[in-house]
């Protein structure tokens, strides 16, 4: 699985010029300045968690994951996120990166 949401792949198919633009900003603004892929990815989960955008979460795990960044980088951002959302929305972001990094650890928490 690409872990690419089929949602996000059926709307790029769909519509291809929007896809293409929405890529095209996306790119722009990662090269805009001096951050480096590490920092950008981090401060990407960290404005998903603040959002409350689960599923961005997830996204930026993965490509967190992809520049290295470790596990415990990544929590450690969401802890960081704690003083200013709150509780429930830093839980929520928790189980949002441990669903990408630890799928086997989702099976037991329905229990």
């Amino acid at each position: 699985m690409s872990g690419i949401p089929k949602r996000y792949q059926e709307l790029m198919a769909r519509f291809p010029g929007v896809g293409s633009a929405y890529e095209a900003l996306g790119e722009a603004v990662h090269t805009a300045g001096p951050l480096d892929e590490r920092t950008r990815v981090l401060i990407k989960i960290a404005v998903s968690t603040g959002a409350r955008l689960d599923g961005a979460v997830q996204s930026h795990v993965r490509k967190a994951r992809k520049a290295g960044v470790t596990y415990e980088e990544m929590i450690h951002v969401i802890l960081l996120a704690l003083p200013t959302i709150g509780f429930p929305a830093m839980m929520s972001a928790l189980k949002a990166v441990d669903a990408v990094m630890l799928p086997s650890s989702n099976d037991s928490e329905a229990q």
